[in-house]
């Protein structure tokens, strides 16, 4: 049976109205994702990722009649398995150009000389050229900050899907921290985490696992050995139906120190501080401002990359990103991941901004304290 379509329609049409788009042809994960249902695992998934890929799915959505893919042989089977859009138009890939054979479809739909939305950064400056050379009427315009528009406000389904994701990814912190003992390794307690992940349902997942004392975070786990006393930062994310749990949990092996209660504490704090002043109408830089004055106060660094994102389908950090001078405004029916941190002091929560409150999507897992494993 194939999957209902998730994705905020109505926004979508009445945007597309508002820019005059006849269509839009998409070809990003996220995109494709998101108005296909379908998730492309492994090397189908570079394939998705990869601008110069020789062997890209094309999807086609046109204002008015039926989406259809333009698909190669292995990847179709998850299209016409997985997805919501019935037609597909193949073609061989590694012989004939994709790029061309969109040019094809696009006059048979109608919509040679028509204006439509393209994701520019996915498209290489070659192929860019072979779809001019194909279709030299098309109006081909940007459509990347436009989909980041339609996708940022949720409809009830996908934030659903994403709470669910969050608390599935709190079952596979809780499962494996309980298991962290002095002596395991970074790397160990990391394929805990991932194995966890994927045998409570995720397709797949990422993150880091950090001792404090390996002061390159995201740099890959090590072979370094935890020690009782090490505090330790996390960053994961696990994929479902290709959209996303993810939070940031800190565990501390051992009894903490008063200065390690303290320091959470005052991370918490701002934490806090942020998720509920998230809004309608709140201006991220001056959300980015905020933190920073409040880290400040702790005599903390106050100039950080940023303090949280919006999320989405499958690649989580989407648009509205949290940072300074943005001119994003927030809006209802956004969810973001919520994560100022400093020196390794990491909590990171989804929310859902509404009218009122912010909702917390992700409350599984108590972050009053730092989990405590056993020393």
């Amino acid at each position: 049976m194939r999957r209902q379509n998730i994705a905020n329609l109505p926004r979508l049409n009445r945007l597309m109205d508002e820019a005059g788009l006849d269509a839009l042809v998409l070809r990003s994960g996220q995109n494709f994702t998101y108005l296909s249902g379908v998730v492309y695992p492994g090397t189908l998934a570079r394939h998705m990722d990869l601008t110069d890929s020789t062997r890209p799915v094309i999807l086609v959505w046109p204002r008015n009649g039926k989406p259809v893919v333009l698909v190669n042989k292995t990847a179709a089977g998850l299209v016409a398995r997985d997805g919501w859009i019935e037609e597909q138009v193949p073609y061989e890939a590694y012989v004939d150009s994709a790029h061309a054979k969109l040019g094809e479809l696009l006059m048979r739909m109608g919509l040679a000389q028509a204006k439509v939305g393209f994701e520019k950064d996915y498209w290489s400056a070659a192929h860019w050229e072979t779809l001019q050379k194909a279709a030299p009427k098309l109006a081909m315009v940007d459509c990347t900050a436009f989909m980041d528009r339609v996708r940022w406000i949720k409809t009830d389904e996908e934030v659903a899907l994403i709470r669910r994701g969050a608390d599935l990814l709190d079952d596979a912190y809780l499962e494996a921290f309980s298991r962290i003992r002095p002596g395991d390794t970074e790397r160990k307690v990391h394929a805990d985490i991932i194995g966890a992940c994927l045998r409570l349902g995720f397709e797949w997942a990422h993150g880091i696992f950090n001792v404090f004392r390996n002061t390159v975070p995201y740099g890959g786990e090590s072979d370094m050995v935890i020690e009782k006393g090490d505090a330790i930062r996390t960053d994961y994310v696990g994929y479902l139906l290709g959209y996303p749990g993810h939070q940031s949990r800190t565990v501390i092996v051992g009894e903490p120190t008063a200065e390690q209660k303290r320091d959470y504490a005052i991370n918490l704090e701002v934490h806090r501080g942020l998720m509920d002043r998230c809004r309608p109408g709140a201006n991220v830089h001056d959300l980015w401002a905020w933190t920073m004055g409040e880290y400040r106060k702790a005599g903390w660094p106050d100039h950080h990359m940023l303090i949280g994102h919006g999320v989405g389908c499958w690649w989580h950090q989407q648009e509205p990103i949290l940072r300074r001078k943005s001119e994003h405004v927030l809006e209802a029916g956004m969810v973001l991941a919520l994560e100022p941190h400093v020196n390794f002091w990491h909590v990171q929560d989804m929310i859902l901004v509404t009218e009122g409150a912010p909702v917390l999507l992700s409350p599984k897992f108590n972050t009053d304290k730092a989990f405590v494993a056993a020393g």
